[in-house]
C-alpha cells in the first residue's frame, strides 16, 4: 500500500440539507442502458453497479436518469419510476448506497423532443419541431399530467429510501426544452417570458416539496447555456429562490452561445459555467465534465470554485477510483474514447473496463 495522499479538501465533509456528506466526490447520473429492460425495473447489474461505487467511497451517488413516464424515456431499457412496481428495485439501490454512508439521490427525467421512435411514435414537447414531423406540442392538460408524473416519481423515490431527487433540467431534455426560448415557442402561460418558461419546473418543484417534505433533498441538473450563460445564472438564482437545495451544472443540449473561460482557467467551458453559477447563489454547486484527476478535483474544492465535483467516467473506468485515490494507489484511468464514450453504447465495450478485467484475470 502506498503512502496516503494529501487531498484533504477533496475528502473533507460538507453539509447538504440535514446531512453531512463525507467527502466532495459525486458519482453522477451515468446512463446504464442495457442494464434494465422495457419495464424499467432495477436488475442485478444496476445493483452491482451502484454497490461498487458506494463501497469505493463516493460521498453522493446520483442514480442515472430515471423516467417518470414510459413514453418519455431516452431508450427502451432506461430505468423507470412511473409505477409503484419500481419501488422495490429502487429500494435495493438505496440499501447498498446507505450501507456505505453515502447520500443517495434519484435523477428524475423525461426526454421530451428527443424521445426515440423505439420508445414512442410521437415526441411530446413544448413546441413541435418542423424538422421532426412526429413531434407534437403538449397541451396544458398534458403538461399537468407530466407535472404530476414527476411529483409521483419523487414520492416513489422517497418511499424507496432515497435522500432526495435531482430534476434533469439539462442536456436538451424536457425541462430544459421548456426553459430554452430556442425550443419553446409557445404563446400560452408556458411560453414567452422567463416566468412562463419556468412555470412547468416551478410546479414540479413546489409539488415535490409539498408531497415529500422539507427534509427531502431537491436538486436540479442545470443546463447553463440555456440559451446563454447569463440565462443559466438567472435560472439558478430563481431556482434557489423557490427552494432548491443544490445545483448540478452541466450543458444545455446545444452548441450555441458557449461561454468562453478566461485566460488561465485550466478547465473547460462547462466547469467554468458551474464556477460562474456558484458566484451568484448560496446553495451548494456541483461542477462536472472532464475533471478526471484527483489533482484537478481537489484544486476546484481547495480554491472554493465548487462545493462538489462530479467524476463520472473516471468512476466508470475504475469502480474503486475513490478508494484508490484516498489510499494513494494507482487508478485504472479513463481512456477518453473519441468521438464518443464507448460506455454509452455498452459498458462491455469500454476499453478501460476491459483493461481492468484483464488485470484481474
Amino acid at each position: 500500500m502506498n503512502e496516503q495522499n494529501n487531498f484533504q479538501q477533496l475528502f473533507s465533509g460538507f453539509p447538504l440539507k440535514g446531512y453531512r456528506v463525507k467527502n466532495r466526490i459525486v458519482f453522477p447520473p451515468m446512463v446504464c442502458f442495457g442494464f434494465s429492460d422495457d419495464h424499467g425495473l432495477v436488475g442485478p447489474k444496476n445493483l452491482e453497479h451502484y454497490r461498487l461505487r458506494a463501497e469505493s467511497g463516493a460521498g453522493i451517488i446520483i442514480t442515472e436518469a430515471t423516467a417518470v413516464l414510459k413514453d418519455g424515456r431516452a431508450a427502451p431499457s432506461q430505468l423507470g419510476v412511473w409505477s409503484d412496481e419500481h419501488v422495490a428495485g429502487l429500494s435495493g439501490i438505496t440499501e447498498v448506497v446507505k450501507r456505505h454512508e453515502a447520500v443517495s439521490i434519484l435523477q428524475l427525467h423525461h426526454a421530451g423532443l428527443v424521445t426515440p421512435a423505439a420508445v414512442s411514435p410521437v415526441q411530446f414537447c413544448p413546441s413541435a419541431d418542423p424538422e421532426k414531423p412526429t413531434s407534437r406540442e403538449l397541451t396544458a392538460v398534458e403538461i399537468g399530467v407530466i407535472t404530476d408524473a414527476f411529483i409521483r416519481g419523487a414520492e416513489r423515490a422517497f418511499k424507496a429510501g432515497f435522500h432526495g431527487v435531482e430534476l434533469h433540467g439539462a442536456h436538451g431534455y424536457l425541462l430544459n426544452q421548456f426553459a430554452n426560448p430556442l425550443w419553446n415557442k409557445r404563446t400560452d402561460e408556458y411560453g414567452g417570458s422567463f416566468e412562463n418558461r419556468m412555470r412547468f419546473a416551478t410546479a414540479v418543484i413546489k409539488g415535490i416539496r409539498e408531497h415529500c417534505g422539507s427534509e427531502f433533498i431537491l436538486g436540479y441538473r442545470l443546463g447553463a447555456n440555456t440559451p446563454a450563460l447569463e440565462d443559466g445564472i438567472k435560472t439558478a438564482v430563481y431556482l434557489e429562490s423557490i427552494g432548491l437545495d443544490y445545483l448540478h451544472v452541466s450543458h444545455g443540449g446545444n452548441l450555441q452561445n458557449l461561454p468562453r473561460p478566461p485566460k488561465g482557467f485550466d478547465f473547460n467551458w462547462i466547469v467554468f459555467s458551474g464556477v460562474s453559477v456558484r458566484e451568484h447563489v448560496n446553495i451548494p454547486v456541483i461542477v462536472v465534465n472532464e475533471i478526471k484527476t484527483p489533482e484537478r478535483a481537489d484544486f476546484l474544492i481547495e480554491n472554493r470554485l465548487a462545493d462538489f465535483v462530479s467524476l463520472g467516467r473516471p468512476q466508470l473506468a475504475d469502480p474503486f477510483w475513490v478508494r484508490h485515490v484516498q489510499k494513494g494507489e494507482a487508478v485504472n484511468a479513463c481512456l477518453s474514447c473519441k468521438p464518443r464514450c464507448r460506455w454509452y453504447e455498452s459498458n462491455e465495450l469500454c476499453p478501460a473496463r476491459k483493461r481492468l478485467l484483464n488485470r484481474q484475470d
